[in-house]
């Protein structure tokens, strides 16, 4: 199989065939990100001839085995061409007609590029559950962090891709926002989710590397880094503000303490966990947890 540097993917892909369609980020200018430092280029589509290549091996090496989803990995697949989008779909299918759905990661610009004909086209296609890291609603934090798109841009296109059928999962960035301002991120976020549909709400916690833009503003005196209690309080009021049902899941491993379930069913349970976590002698420990982390 044809896989570069470091292969990234949600928790709940685990499952999915894992298919490389390109390798690298379009945007990389968020502050934060370090996750395709190690590769000598920006972004780089995988040829026709490579991702046919690796549909056939799969074909074989999972004789006899029903593969229903496939997962495009790289940093935003969904930023291809509609037409390069297609061409992948009908690969896929050829080698394996069982196939139901097609994921991959998707920036908030790479659908707003897509006409609402073509999205709906890619939905007929099988495209379907794409993973979107908005990581906050707050337009401080995306601003600062250079994330490319506001908050109100995280809505119009979540409505458009409801509108296409596509069904979308979002990850959220604890700690984005920075120290003292939890709270504040996770209420904006809060009232920009619940005018969305996610189906799943992951989360994950910032972790600042030296390598990192975002570690020479702190340096500069420019950012704060929030402490990993506050961290955890701003996800509790994350949780309890969130209206729409989803699956919220803090599964990764930079989440110290792991915490899932169905809201609003399960919300006090969450909440209460993350309560729990939520308290000043724990700060120690998961600052020195935080430390060990090689990746966010």
């Amino acid at each position: 199989m044809h896989y570069t540097g470091t292969i990234w993917r949600p928790p709940y892909e685990s499952g999915s065939l894992l298919l490389e369609a390109a390798a690298g980020c379009t945007h990389h200018r968020c502050k934060f990100c370090t996750l395709y430092d190690e590769l000598p280029f920006r972004f780089r589509l995988s040829p026709l001839e490579d991702i046919e290549a690796d549909l056939a091996e799969a074909q074989e090496l999972l004789r006899g085995q029903l593969v229903q989803r496939v997962f495009l990995v790289g940093a935003n697949p969904f930023v291809l061409q509609t037409e390069r989008l297609k061409a992948i779909a009908g690969r896929i299918r050829r080698y394996f007609p069982e196939c139901r759905t097609i994921g991959c990661f998707a920036r908030v610009t790479d659908v707003g590029r897509k006409t609402d004909e073509a999205l709906r086209e890619l939905r007929r296609l099988g495209y379907d559950g794409l993973t979107i890291g908005v990581e906050t609603g707050y337009d401080p934090a995306l601003h600062f962090m250079d994330k490319g798109y506001q908050a109100r841009d995280i809505v119009e296109q979540a409505h458009r891709l409801d509108e296409a059928g596509i069904a979308y999962h979002f990850f959220y960035l604890a700690g984005i926002a920075g120290a003292g301002r939890g709270e504040a991120a996770a209420l904006a976020s809060a009232s920009v989710f619940n005018q969305t549909n996610p189906r799943i709400l992951g989360s994950s916690m910032l972790t600042v590397y030296p390598q990192s833009r975002l570690f020479s503003e702190m340096q500069a005196g420019q950012w704060t880094e929030a402490g990993e209690v506050e961290k955890l309080e701003e996800l509790k009021t994350l949780v309890e503000h969130l209206e729409r049902p989803l699956y919220f899941a803090a599964l990764g491993a930079s989440n110290a303490i792991s915490v899932q379930g169905f809201l609003p069913e399960e919300r006090d349970a969450v909440a209460a966990k993350l309560a729990r976590a939520c308290r000043p002698e724990h700060e120690d420990a998961l600052r020195r947890y935080r430390a060990g982390l090689r990746h966010l």
